[in-house]
């Protein structure tokens, strides 16, 4: 089946696979939220991103990787994307990882903490924290460099399909997150990056950076 980034809740995952690594996504709970199992093809190492829901799911998902889950990265501290994490480290010992200025937030205190410019490497795969502050003050993206074609960008709730996070709440900013988003994303990765958002389909650079200004104006 070909990868197109488009799970339903309580539907099947979707493998895309690349020559190093291979990606699940699956979709979890009345929220749609998206959760991404990435494996290294040489060593089976794998790593989660949001455990979001449904750790039954995220379990067997694990079991059908390689089976070992080496680590949890947690995209923000906001409640829906985090509610299988005690769960799935207890059954798994998985390492919990967070942007440090959310670790206040997750129901578990996290084993390390990242920053922008970090590294998270699992087996011979290594994923760059983007740090987008905004939507919460901890947000992070992951980005894979895919040697054999183009960036894949993992963005919890920071970047979407039309536009970027939600930004309306206490203690968000639109300013700071546009300005993230627009500096360390779209100024740093081209056209053909894939954007595996928090909920919801897929998207690219390509198709979301003729709106940037429409974002700007409209505010959200």
């Amino acid at each position: 089946m070909t990868y197109d980034g488009h799970v339903k809740t309580a539907g099947p995952s979707e493998k895309r696979t690349l020559n190093l690594l291979s990606i699940w996504k699956i979709s979890v709970s009345g929220m749609d939220n998206n959760a991404y199992l990435l494996a290294c093809a040489r060593t089976g190492a794998q790593l989660l991103i949001d455990a979001a829901d449904e750790s039954q799911r995220l379990l067997e998902l694990v079991d059908e990787g390689s089976g070992r889950l080496d680590a949890v990265v947690t995209t923000h501290q906001h409640w829906d994307h985090h509610r299988a994490l005690p769960d799935i480290l207890e059954a798994t010992g998985a390492t919990s990882i967070c942007g440090a200025d959310d670790a206040d937030g997750l129901p578990v205190p996290p084993d390390r903490t990242v920053g922008h410019g970090d590294q998270i490497t699992f087996g011979d795969v290594v994923l760059d924290v983007i740090h987008l502050r905004g939507h919460t003050p901890g947000s992070i993206a992951l980005a894979y460099d895919d040697p054999d074609g183009h960036t894949h960008l993992f963005t919890g709730d920071s970047l979407f399909p039309g536009g970027v996070g939600n930004t309306k709440n206490e203690g968000q900013s639109f300013a700071s997150l546009i300005e993230d988003v627009s500096t360390r994303v779209f100024d740093v990765y081209d056209d053909d990056t894939w954007v595996y958002p928090g909920h919801g389909d897929d998207t690219t650079l390509g198709a979301e950076r003729p709106h940037l200004q429409e974002w700007r104006d409209r505010g959200w």
